[in-house]
């Protein structure tokens, strides 16, 4: 039996046994990439440091772009980040690797509405803030002073 065991390295990414997480505070969002492998050696601790990020009216961008084995488990990882975003109120959005993809895929169609998926980091970004453009432009009318 393996046990999963996690380190930090100088440059703030967090191992654990075949994933690498490493998150960056964005203007817009809190952008947290995970690599590597997830599994269910390591599901657990990966979902335990990923709550570390989940801030209130803080969205966050799931990229696991990289990811390159993305086991059954790893629906679970997900399934629970979903459940405490939403706890907190905190929107948030997955870039999927294929290997991501193909899993998500194989759980059927409804898993793969269940998560917000977006094609890359960059696209989840900028939905973000045409979100604020046009909350703004929603709310510009009532402020607006009458003579």
């Amino acid at each position: 039996m393996t046990i999963a065991t996690a380190t930090r390295q100088d440059n703030y990414v967090f191992e654990c046994s075949g994933a690498q997480v490493r998150a960056h505070c964005r203007h817009l969002a809190t952008v947290v990439t995970v690599r590597g492998e997830i599994d269910a050696l390591n599901f657990e601790p990966v979902s335990e440091y990923l709550r570390r990020f989940i801030l209130a009216s803080n969205p966050v961008v799931l990229d696991m772009s990289d990811v390159v084995h993305f086991a059954a488990a790893g629906i679970a990882l997900l399934s629970v980040f979903d459940d405490e975003c939403r706890a907190a109120g905190v929107e948030w959005t997955l870039v999927a690797s294929p290997a991501v993809l193909e899993m998500l895929g194989e759980r059927g169609d409804q898993d793969d509405e269940m998560f917000p998926v977006t094609r890359s980091v960059q696209e989840a970004l900028r939905d973000l803030a045409n979100a604020i453009v046009i909350r703004r432009q929603m709310v510009l009318p009532l402020i607006k002073k009458t003579a």
